[in-house]
């Protein structure tokens, strides 16, 4: 059988992955990390604002690292027989781009401006736009809303489009099309950016951007129009129709050909989300829930689209023909924050340390405290008078979006210590975690088994066994720690022709699992009664906010 490699390039918030697969065995020949220069140096975001931007430059330069780092650790004649390239990023996480698809931070003068720049999926400076689209939608004749939950985010394409617009001049006069990182940077290797001819990935558009069939596309000129005069003429722009992403964007440029060294007929697939790429990437079933755990989880979960088509599911973060396997009605949920928790947590404590002590002790500090925590909190008992916390120290996603929420620890003595108090974060991480179970299955979609991947679920057994105590149902941990980029992998080698369908791509290619956490019978029991606590006062905390703002709304 003749050789065949795929690429599978996985871009998180904070790195980029690339993993060289054997297309035939399934063997990961060459894998690297590579994180973004700019990013890590915090520029271009202001958390104060919940402000995060992240520079072009920073994907284009971190990708060619990372894939010729991972080539050079695959066998020497692999490159003449890459086949296939497919990538997962973040989302939403539009760019405005001019003409030519370019994003306008690439233009001379507008290098350093926050706003021509890729605005990350937990950017949440649109949240007033999030509320406007919510109104308008729901008192229009038809709720563009209805397949995405029926609650837009901020976290979304058109509210950080409409923000962006609103707040910035420079932006306004330059910014021909919008474009979201998956397509942009497919788009970029095929040579082909121009916005009016590149292949838009159904996941992006059906979860973040109010596509859909049954609206012809993208919400109404009229209803955008309505919304805000300067999103008048914008649908036109954009684009009408989406692929899944088993199809080809296109072949490589000779550019990158040449970049990476690979054979110049390599087929770049098209884009979509890291969550919906890793849950193909773990062995996605029809009702499996596939939880992506890192600095915030997306919930991926499938069905026949007989069988689920007819619901409109409440809350959630859309439900998308094909979003995840072609053919299946894919539906996503998600926390905004769940590792971030930890690490706000480790933060509060190591800076001081910084401050007091130097960097050296503060890194070793750092390097060691999540770890000492974990073991320290998983020795306490379980009780019903514990500590409860709430985890929306970043907003809600899932159910019902609200990014304006904010987070409590509740029950706090004297004797409350630092890993009582972590302890309590988890068990926050993961009453979310249930009250997304709890939504899907109150709107007629059954959960027959939880699967986890991403580096939460890969690191921490404390997190993994409280997540499995607390949703009461085992939880299969997939035994790749790339699953994203090898769920992209898969992909590209569908869209390159090795396989006919994904699912026969998954069979050959997938690494199985590793771990199993089970339920422990007397823990689950009193986080059912920790779990109620959690709803009374989430449902308390929401209501205070709610009466607060009322007076600010009349007025």
């Amino acid at each position: 059988m003749e050789q065949a490699y795929v690429i599978g390039i996985d871009f998180g918030t904070d790195s980029v992955r690339a993993l060289v697969v054997d297309a035939y065995s399934g063997k990961q020949v060459g894998t690297a990390v590579q994180e973004y220069s700019r990013w890590k140096q915090g520029k271009y975001c202001d958390p104060s604002r919940s402000q995060f931007r992240q520079h072009p430059l920073d994907y284009i330069e971190s990708m060619e690292k990372a894939v010729l780092a991972a080539l050079e650790q695959a066998p020497a004649d692999a490159r003449a027989a890459v086949r296939g390239i497919s990538i997962d990023t973040t989302g939403s996480t539009p760019v405005a781009v001019d003409r030519s698809g370019t994003p306008l931070s690439m233009l001379p003068g507008m290098e350093d401006n926050p706003n021509g720049m890729f605005i990350l999926w937990k950017d949440h400076t649109a949240n007033a736009e999030a509320d406007e689209i919510n109104r308008l939608a729901h008192s229009w004749p038809e709720d563009y809303t209805k397949y995405v939950g029926g609650i837009y985010s901020s976290e979304w394409f058109w509210a950080k489009i409409l923000r962006t617009l609103r707040v910035d001049e420079q932006v306004r006069e330059n910014a021909f099309s919008w474009v979201e990182h998956c397509d942009w940077i497919s788009a970029e290797l095929t040579g082909v950016t121009d916005p009016l001819q590149l292949k838009r990935s159904r996941c992006a558009a059906g979860h973040k951007a109010l596509w859909h069939q049954d609206f012809d596309g993208l919400p109404s000129n009229a209803f955008l129009k309505e919304l805000d005069p300067l999103l008048d003429g914008l649908r036109d722009r954009l684009f009408a129709t989406t692929e899944t992403s088993e199809k080809a964007m296109g072949t490589i440029s000779a550019k990158w050909a040449q970049r990476f060294g690979i054979s110049a007929d390599t087929v770049i697939g098209v884009g979509a989300f890291d969550a919906h790429m890793g849950a193909v990437g773990a062995l996605i079933e029809p009702y499996s829930l596939c939880k992506v755990i890192g600095t915030s989880t997306c919930d991926m979960l499938i069905a026949p689209s007989e069988e689920a088509g007819h619901l409109l599911i409440k809350g959630i973060c859309g439900q998308v023909d094909g979003s995840i396997i072609p053919g299946m009605l894919g539906m996503e949920a998600g926390q905004s924050a769940f590792g971030d928790i930890y690490a706000w947590f480790a933060k509060l404590i190591v800076q001081p340390v910084r401050e007091l002590l130097g960097e050296e002790a503060a890194a070793e500090l750092s390097k060691n405290l999540i770890p000492h925590f974990s073991k320290l909190a998983a020795e306490l008992p379980v009780t019903e008078t514990d500590i409860v916390a709430i985890d929306w120290l970043n907003g809600r996603r899932t159910p019902d979006a609200k990014h304006t929420l904010k987070g409590g620890i509740l029950g706090l003595n004297l004797a409350s210590d630092s890993a009582r108090v972590f302890k309590a974060l988890v068990e926050a991480t993961a009453f979310g975690s249930k009250s997304i179970v709890e939504r899907f299955r109150n709107e007629g979609v059954p959960i027959n088994q939880v699967i986890a991947i991403g580096g939460v679920a890969k690191k921490s057994a404390f997190v993994m066994q409280t997540l499995a105590d607390v949703l009461n149902m085992p939880i299969k941990v997939a035994a790749s720690e790339q699953a994203c980029a090898l769920g992209a992998a898969m992909f590209a080698a569908v869209a390159s022709g090795i396989y006919p369908t994904l699912q026969e791509a998954q069979q050959a290619m997938s690494s199985g699992f590793d771990a199993v956490y089970e339920p422990r019978e007397k823990e689950s029991r009193v986080y059912q009664v920790l779990y109620e606590k959690y709803l009374t006062a989430g449902a308390f905390m929401e209501n205070q906010f709610l009466i607060q703002k009322e007076p600010a709304i009349a007025g």
